[in-house]
């Protein structure tokens, strides 16, 4: 008995206890499938306790994906029991502190070691989360040459470093001086890498490679009908073809393909809305409405963001502040331009009132999301004074974040501020700008897939 597992021990004290409700690995899983994460998590909360690796994975899986910051904190915790034994908790454990809000430099480069330790160990998931953290946060690997690591790993025949490359040249700003490597890349690889497809639809939109497009639409509906690829992926590539900036948009194509998927893929139904709003030949208010009222039954955010928007601007729909801020309010938690237009609903005082408090609040949310209007906005206010008392320091900060934007009207706020800043208060605003981009690296990723989704 000595040599006795103290696993087949407390296994064993359960059974002569009489115990009828066993925990079970397989009931556990077969939870998840029907959607009662409750009985799962008891399920893997008990055997976890027991020491079994894989019931801490689906525990500490279950945890985060509760969202709230106590159950990313226990998930962290129970991804930890299982790290000695598993390369794919040391891959979990990789991707959560890399998305953690406010990591440390500390927490960012134990994430790197976890997720090149599981990527070595045979966790190919680990790489793109690695790559995303170099380029995310290169001031703490200053010795990392990114393009000659990706190189070496695409050597070494390892397919996700091929979409890799993808996102690099995405980050870089070169992806057009590369879009016949970008063919060549998913081509290969589209058969077990889907988003390849949303990839591919770009190329040829910006190749203005009709026929390849449409062949390409071919296949991935036929690759969704039996199954072989997700309602999503339609989505994503629907995207492209209505993207104008792309090349020459085919929203006919895009409605079809949205109308396809939508009965069963209601995030569809908001994508359906949203083509309309940018196309509206393709159908009138009550039929954009209809979409909406599909996606809200939903309890899509997107959908009453989209809503919002219509009430906010008065075009499609009549102006109404109170039905916007309604609307925009159930958004504002996971949509970045849900924050931007309540900010500006609060700053120009279409309530009545202008609430600067509100509006400073929602926009550097919505700016640290990643909408570059709010960074101008917010420049706008801290210079002018717009219900605060002007700040240059902040200005320099938010006219230097909007920048990207590279319109006339970003350049000239910019140069204005800079020209106004104090040579006093110049090294507290650099200071200040190098924090604000730091502290922006966490909404990085969220700007970076290897397909932009549009809102």
């Amino acid at each position: 008995m000595a040599n006795t597992s103290p696993h087949l021990l407390l296994l064993s004290a359960a059974l002569l206890s009489g115990c009828a409700g066993l925990p079970d690995q397989q009931l556990a899983k077969e939870a998840l499938k029907r959607g009662d994460s409750q009985l799962a998590e008891q399920h893997f909360s008990q055997l976890a306790e027991l020491g079994y690796v894989e019931a801490q994975i689906g525990l500490a899986d279950l945890q985060l994906a509760n969202g709230s910051p106590a159950d990313v904190d226990k998930a962290e915790q129970t991804y930890r029991l299982a790290l000695d034994e598993s390369p794919r908790a040391q891959a979990r454990l990789g991707k959560l502190l890399a998305r953690k809000p406010n990591n440390s430099a500390a927490e960012r480069r134990e994430a790197a070691q976890l997720l090149n330790d599981s990527f070595s160990a045979g966790e190919p998931s680990s790489l793109l989360p690695l790559v995303m953290l170099y380029l995310q946060y290169p001031q703490d690997f200053p010795d990392m040459n990114v393009q000659q690591r990706i190189a070496t790993w695409r050597q070494q025949g390892y397919s996700q470093a091929d979409l890799a490359q993808i996102l690099f040249y995405r980050t870089q700003g070169t992806y057009d001086q590369h879009l016949d490597e970008i063919e060549n890349i998913c081509q290969g690889l589209i058969s077990e890498a889907d988003t390849c497809y949303a990839e591919l639809a770009t190329v040829y939109q910006k190749q203005g490679e009709a026929d390849k497009q449409q062949a390409l639409v071919e296949r991935l509906m036929s690759a969704y009908r039996s199954g072989a690829v997700p309602a999503q992926r339609v989505d994503d590539v629907a995207s492209v073809l209505a993207d104008a900036e792309l090349g020459q948009p085919d929203e006919d194509t895009a409605q079809e393909m949205l109308e396809s998927i939508a009965p069963d893929y209601p995030a569809a139904w908001v994508s359906l809305a949203r083509l309309l709003y940018d196309y509206p030949a393709l159908g009138d208010i009550e039929q954009m409405q209809g979409y909406l009222k599909q996606g809200r039954a939903a309890a899509l955010p997107r959908a009453e963001l989209l809503l919002g928007r219509l009430y906010y601007e008065g075009k499609l729909l009549p102006q109404n502040p109170h039905k916007a801020e309604e609307h925009l309010r159930k958004a504002a938690p996971s949509e970045p331009s849900a924050n931007y237009f309540l900010g500006q609903i609060y700053l120009r005082g279409y309530l009545g009132d202008i609430y600067p408090q509100q509006a400073l609040d929602h926009l550097l949310s919505a700016a640290r999301g990643g909408q570059l209007n709010a960074d101008f906005a917010l420049a706008q206010m801290f210079s002018q004074g717009k219900g605060i008392q002007p700040d240059m320091a902040s200005a320099y900060v938010f006219s230097q974040l909007a920048l990207p934007k590279d319109t006339p009207a970003a350049t000239e706020l910019a140069s204005e501020v800079n020209q106004r800043l104090a040579p006093t208060e110049r090294l507290k605003a650099e200071r200040m700008l190098r924090e604000e981009r730091q502290l922006r690296g966490n909404a990085w990723q969220e700007q970076q897939p290897m397909q932009a989704q549009l809102p």
